[in-house]
C-alpha cells in the first residue's frame, strides 16, 4: 500500500500567484477600458444633440418657428404645436448638465445647441472640450 496523502485545496502560495497574476492583467487592461469611457460619452452626447435637433426641426415645421426654449418640446402653448415632440423630458448631458440651447444662433443660424463637456465651461481638451451641433 502506498502511503499517498492527496491535497484537498490550494496552498496559500498557489492563491497569491492567482491572485498577483489577475493583478497583473487588471493592471494592462483596466486603462484601456476606462479610457473609453470619455469618448462613449462624448459620442453620446452627439446623438442626443442630433435627437434633440429632430425634435426642433418638427416643431419648426408645426409652428414655424424655434422655441425659445427646449422646454417647449415637451409643452407649449404655440399655435399649430402638436408635441409633445420628445418621449420624455428633456435630457441632460451625460456628464448631468442641461444642453445650451440659443434660438437664434451666432452667425445667422436659426439655433445653436451645445455642451460644455466633463467640466462643465466653455473651452478645454478631451473630455472637456466643447460640443457644438448648429
Amino acid at each position: 500500500m502506498s502511503n499517498k496523502v492527496f491535497s484537498k485545496g490550494f496552498t496559500l502560495i498557489e492563491l497569491l500567484i492567482v491572485i498577483v497574476i489577475l493583478g497583473l492583467l487588471m493592471s494592462l487592461v483596466a486603462p484601456a477600458m476606462f479610457s473609453k469611457v470619455g469618448s462613449s460619452k462624448q459620442k453620446t452626447a452627439s446623438a442626443q444633440m442630433q435627437m434633440l435637433s429632430t425634435s426642433l426641426d418638427t416643431y419648426l415645421l408645426d409652428t414655424g418657428y424655434y422655441p425659445e426654449k427646449l422646454e417647449e418640446l415637451r409643452s407649449s402653448t404655440a399655435p399649430g404645436w402638436d408635441g409633445p415632440y420628445l418621449p420624455r423630458d428633456i435630457p441632460l448631458d451625460p456628464w448631468g448638465n442641461h444642453y445650451i440651447y440659443s434660438s437664434p444662433g451666432p452667425d445667422g443660424l436659426p439655433y445653436s445647441l451645445k455642451t460644455f463637456g466633463r467640466d462643465g465651461k466653455e473651452g478645454g481638451t478631451g473630455e472637456d472640450e466643447d460640443i457644438v451641433f448648429q
